[in-house]
């Protein structure tokens, strides 16, 4: 049935409004603008927290110059109520279509009034709704009969159609005569399918690709035979059957192939003594060679272009068989058979096939033939296929199709030398490259034709918490219960997600909780929300009531705002009638204010929040083009042969890209572009290398499930990436295992960051907070974001591994970094030598002052001497000054900025190439171990002595900070008296004498010369490092 979308606005309410009544109050209405259509709500008098809760339907156009897809919402005081003489402005504000959601995902959004003017004066909120539904356009009624007329009355009134009521159109003003006349000229060219009265007529589908034969084609067609429904069993077969590629030793082209039952066929080509196939343009063939070999223009414009030589194979019509014919196609070494035809009006395979042109010894002759496969009888005479005809391209000739073009119409060819009944064969040939429309579902000489081997797009599902508040729960004890104190626990599952809450002791049959609980749900929603009260019993805990919520019946919320609350009635769990246990009081919403986390935050992707109305435009685009591997090793054993078939995978956001599998090649060139959106530039793009299982099985293990083996990835923040350059790299793939690392290859990629915003909005994302607002106003834990972490991980791996083809559970662990948080001995040294570096410029500038006030650079030292009389005497010029020194740093290192290639995997600064055996070996061990005992306690050992050393600087921070605090709390007498009473001279000295004066005096004794000082350390030093701490407390 027909449907129209329309936008619905739900009012809900406003708040904190202005009282612009002449009264305190106000009388507010809202008017909404959309697409030239108004509509308004009721008046809520005298009221600035006013309630509407209505509903404005608008229909959606068609886009417009003269209508914007914005809606535009005004907030009035009515003139009705009060002194006032106009409608007073209260406020607006306008939503883009960007923001608007179906009809399911919407929530409760409270919008900021905006101002008219500059000087308006508004303040307040509004809630509303604003999301699409589709509504069923109901069937036109039909016509009334008309009432029967006399016939002379309809042939006078033919005549008396007043030319100024009705203007025909040219065509409509014609003579029956003429238009009988071009009917008869466009039926000139002969028409095959009027030769055979006894062929159905096609459907719509058939229809639109159905073109008529070749105008050199004008013999007359032979009546084509009845042909006869297949069975449902051999439909059922054919859907699972793909093109095949032909071994060697069993290819029969056509100048070699022979049947039993005639001799071998003359093959005629096209172009010679044949039809002519394909209309060409250029008479030549050195010509059209020409133009076959020029590069087109598309949007691959990051990646090489790869030509290709495309062959749609339609339907076949007048065959003389009743079997399931397949077509072979032969062109240079490739020979490559159809799946069987399906049998309907016509036989049927619609299939793509895509031949590299690359190599050199392309051939120039394409072979298309028909053929029937052999008879199943093993007591046939038949003993190979039955030629049903051909017919030969001359590749040169072949036309070559730009992108933007629309795709190349399939045409009817007559089959040569295919016997008595000659058939016809639809078909299409071009030359293109891998940015045309049909190279992703084609069959790929590259691919070996496996249908799991094609490059496919991935979408992630959306995500939610849903937050569930267990509140309290009542009645939960029959009445025969003594009134001792019982322990209750509330378990809530959702799928395999399963949370408990704190226990709760009473006597009352009322427990309380008030606890949250956090859980990940995918959409779409098909579970439940199941809740189970227990009671807490030295036998173990006992269900005595259960309650099922679905999904699809949850509020979503935005915000923190509050939740309407629910009682849920508990139904017996060991019963199959329901019956009364109780009840629970719950508060549960959707929280579309997070962003669920499926990446480790610094390697995030995405920050958006799952609510689309919170999403913002994004700021720009990343292009990635996926070239290619070099100097792959073999991963993997078949027919004794090493062989690696890779495939790439890259993830930014929820959108994950697959390319195709290139089979048998430690070469692979892929030369895929894919486009991202990008809503924050300081997020990282992943790209993954994989080795496949599916293309072949290693040997001894047919009938094994196997996982695709990594081979290694790359990480490139999108920040570091300059606006519209273009950057082509070649990064090695490391891979890290328990024997160490080991290079497995080179991936060449190129990418380019495009800017969509204006350049002070790209800026101004620098201000803001990386994640949304509702992590900060209501935060998670870490313990808690670990564990949602890991929940959201498997379900995103367990929805991409049910694609067709299916994005393996492995491949999305890796490329999500799900192991990454475990303990690794390597990575604590490698992050205490990152701590070094960052602390090494403090400890520059600490060498460098102390080297300065020990006149080791005389002249340095009186610069310096000279610099603090004038900020002493000029304070007003420290920040400045230190302000000018940052900036003159900054310039200095420009010149020196990095112009290597893209940041990438560092194995130095990992310490991967220098690490030991047994630190690999425990970083990837499981858990629990499932090493020896012996290997288990060494390790445990060696983690006690780690241990040590940071108990022992932990408690050097600690016993510094109490001493600190010993200066004032009199533990020590004498010390705290001598402090206390030094501080005091210090005041009177400071309020007698100038701070510049004191300021200079301390600076010329801290730089003076180390003649004048003792080598001892200070007394201020010593009286500090004699102050009691806590130290001796510890047992």
């Amino acid at each position: 049935m027909a449907t129209t979308r329309k936008l619905i606005v739900e009012v809900v309410d406003a708040r904190n409004l202005l009282p612009k009544d002449g009264h305190g109050s106000s009388s507010p209405y809202v008017q909404v603008d959309y697409y030239g259509q108004r509509k308004r709500t009721n008046t809520v008098p005298r009221d600035i927290n006013p309630t509407w809760n209505e509903v404005l339907e608008f229909n959606v156009g068609k886009p417009s110059n003269v209508f914007e897809d914005i809606v535009e919402l005004h907030v009035y005081h009515d003139k009705n109520y009060g002194p006032t003489r106009r409608n007073n402005f209260l406020g607006q504000i306008r939503l883009s279509s960007s923001q608007f959601v179906h009809k399911g995902e919407e929530a409760l959004i409270y919008f900021p009034l905006e101002k008219k003017y500059l000087l308006s004066w508004i303040s307040g909120d509004i809630g509303l709704k604003v999301y699409y539904v589709d509504a069923v356009v109901p069937p036109p009624a039909p016509p009334a009969p008309p009432a029967p007329a006399p016939p002379q009355v309809v042939e006078e009134a033919k005549p008396s159609v007043p030319p100024e009521t009705q203007q025909p159109s040219e065509s409509e003003s014609k003579p029956a005569e003429d238009v009988s006349k071009e009917v008869e000229k466009a039926d000139q060219e002969p028409k095959p399918e009027e030769a055979a009265p006894a062929e159905p007529p096609p459907s719509e589908g058939e229809k639109a690709s159905e073109e008529p034969p070749a105008p050199a084609t004008a013999e007359t067609e032979l009546p084509l035979p009845k042909e006869t429904e297949p069975t449902s069993t051999a439909a059922a077969a054919e859907e699972t059957e793909e093109a095949v590629l032909e071994p060697k030793d069993r290819i029969e082209t056509m100048s070699a192939a022979a049947s039993v039952s005639k001799p071998l066929p003359d093959v005629r080509f096209a172009g010679i003594n044949g039809p002519q196939p394909i209309k060409r343009g250029l008479s030549f063939a050195s010509d059209v060679s020409s133009e076959s070999m020029t590069i087109e223009r598309s949007s691959f414009d990051l990646v090489e272009k790869m030509h290709y030589l495309f062959v749609r194979v339609v339907k076949a019509r007048g065959l003389p068989t009743n079997g399931r014919p397949v077509v072979k196609i032969s062109v240079s070494n490739y020979h490559v058979r159809s799946k069987p035809a399906r049998k309907t009006a016509f036989f049927e395979w619609d299939q793509t096939f895509a031949f590299n042109r690359e190599s050199p010894d392309s051939s120039s002759i394409l072979e298309v033939s028909v053929w029937d496969p052999p008879n199943q009888d093993p007591a046939s005479d038949v003993a190979g296929l039955n030629f049903l005809g051909g017919i030969c391209f001359d590749v040169t000739e072949i036309p070559l199709r730009d992108p933007p073009d629309s795709p190349l119409a399939p045409q009817w060819y007559r089959l040569e030398e295919g016997g008595a009944h000659n058939g016809h064969l639809m078909l299409a040939t071009w030359l293109g490259t891998q940015a045309d429309e049909s190279f992703p579902d084609a069959w790929k000489t590259d691919t070996a034709g496996n249908p799991k081997s094609k490059s496919k797009v991935y979408q992630s599902p959306k995500l939610w918490y849903l937050r569930a508040t267990v509140v309290e729960a009542q009645d939960v004890l029959p009445i025969t219960t003594s009134l001792k104190e019982v322990t209750f626990q509330v378990k809530a599952q959702l799928g395999t997600q399963i949370f408990k809450t704190k226990t709760s002791v009473t006597g009352t049959g009322t427990p309380s909780w008030n606890e949250d609980l956090l859980f990940v749900a995918a959409e779409p929603f098909s579970d439940q929300l199941i809740f189970t009260v227990d009671v807490r019993q030295p036998k173990g805990p006992l269900s005595i009531g259960l309650a099922r919520i679905p999904l699809t019946a949850i509020e979503r919320r935005v915000d923190d705002r509050k939740v309407a609350s629910r009682w849920v009635s508990l139904d017996d769990p060991n019963e199959k009638k329901r019956a009364y246990r109780g009840r629970l009081h719950l508060q549960l919403c959707f929280d579309g204010g997070y962003h669920v986390m499926d990446e480790a935050a610094h390697l995030c992707s995405d920050y958006r929040p799952t609510a689309r109305q919170l999403w913002k435009p994004p700021v720009g685009t990343v292009e990635l083009g996926i070239i290619g591997c070099k100097n792959l090793i073999p991963l993997k054993t078949v027919n004794g042969k090493g062989c690696t078939d890779a495939y790439c995978v890259a993830k930014y956001g929820p959108k994950w890209v697959r390319t195709r599998t290139v089979t048998d090649r430690m070469d692979p060139k892929w030369n895929e572009q894919y486009t991202f959106k990008v809503y924050d530039p300081c997020t990282v793009l992943t790209i993954g290398v994989f080795d496949s299982s599916d293309v072949f099985e290693t040997d001894g293990s047919q009938g094994a499930t196997h996982s695709d083996l990594r081979i290694g990835k790359v990480r490139i923040r999108i920040s570091t990436l300059a606006t519209g350059k273009v950057y082509r790299n070649t990064y090695p793939l490391f891979m890290l295992s328990n024997m160490g690392m080991k290079k497995m290859g080179e991936v060449e990629i190129a990418i380019r960051f495009v800017r969509m915003s204006p350049t002070l909005d790209l800026l101004h994302v620098y201000s803001q907070s990386l994640l949304p607002l509702m992590h900060h106003v209501k935060p998670l834990g870490m313990a808690q974001q670990d564990v949602l972490r890991k929940t959201t991980v498997n379900i995103v791996a367990a929805h991409l591994s049910r694609s067709e083809p299916p994005l393996r559970r492995e491949v999305v662990l890796y490329m999500l970094d799900a192991d990454s948080q475990s303990f690794s001995m390597r990575k604590v040294r490698a992050n205490w030598c990152r701590i070094i570096n960052v602390i090494a410029g403090v400890i520059d500038i600490a060498r460098w002052v102390d080297n300065t006030r020990s006149w080791k650079n005389p002249t340095a030292t009186i610069l310096v001497h000279a610099l603090l009389v004038m900020l002493v005497w000029f304070p007003d010029l420290i920040v400045p000054s230190l302000a000018f020194y940052v900036f003159v740093i900054g310039a200095w290192n420009y010149r020196f900025r990095s112009r290597d290639p893209l940041p990438h995997f560092d194995p130095k600064l990992s310490l991967a190439d220098t690490v030991d055996r047994e630190e690999l070996d425990e970083e990837f061990d499981t858990v629990p171990s499932s090493r020896s005992a012996d290997v288990v306690k060494m390790r445990y050992d060696k983690l006690r002595a780690v241990g040590m050393r940071v108990q022992t600087m932990l408690g050097y921070f600690a016993t510094q900070g109490e001493r600190v605090q010993a200066l004032v709390t009199w533990r020590d007498p004498r010390a705290t008296g001598i402090f206390v009473g030094l501080c005091f001279i210090v005041a009177m000295i400071l309020y007698l004498v100038p701070s510049k004066m004191v300021a200079m005096a301390f600076g010329f004794y801290y730089l003076r010369h180390p003649i004048f000082r003792d080598r001892m350390p200070s007394p201020a030093l010593n009286f500090f490092r004699r102050l009691p701490s806590l130290t001796d407390r510890i047992m």
